[in-house]
């Protein structure tokens, strides 16, 4: 199977071919090793950083920013954004503060990108 990608892992965004044969994945366009073992994931076991916003209650916005703390398999992204869209956080909220812990028992967790105060 042959297929092509560009790779994401830095601005200059090299054009891979892709080819796996008998188990095994070669790679060819990257200009570094990261083009290679981004290609390589990709082929095997997508995965992808998620960010959302979250509803808060009682804060001085209705909504704050949320993003997984590492990569989550690709098959997973809807599950995970099904999840969050169902929660409401109470204020107040800062940058780093756990929403969800190990969402989907993936190991994974879900943490707050914004500061929400109570409103006054």
């Amino acid at each position: 199977m042959r297929s092509k990608m560009v790779c994401i892992t830095c601005p200059i965004g090299c054009e891979l071919e892709v080819e796996v044969e008998d188990g095994e994945i070669s790679v060819r366009g990257n200009n570094c090793k990261r083009g290679e073992v981004y290609a390589k994931a990709e082929v095997t076991s997508p995965k992808r950083i998620i960010t959302s916003v979250v509803n808060i209650d009682g804060g001085k916005y209705h909504c704050a920013s949320v993003k997984t703390t590492k990569p989550i398999d690709k098959d997973k992204i809807f599950d995970v954004l099904n999840i969050i869209r169902g929660l409401k956080i109470k204020a107040p909220l800062r940058i780093g503060d756990v929403v969800v812990k190990n969402i989907l028992e993936s190991g994974v967790d879900i943490v707050a990108t914004s500061n929400i105060e109570v409103i006054a």
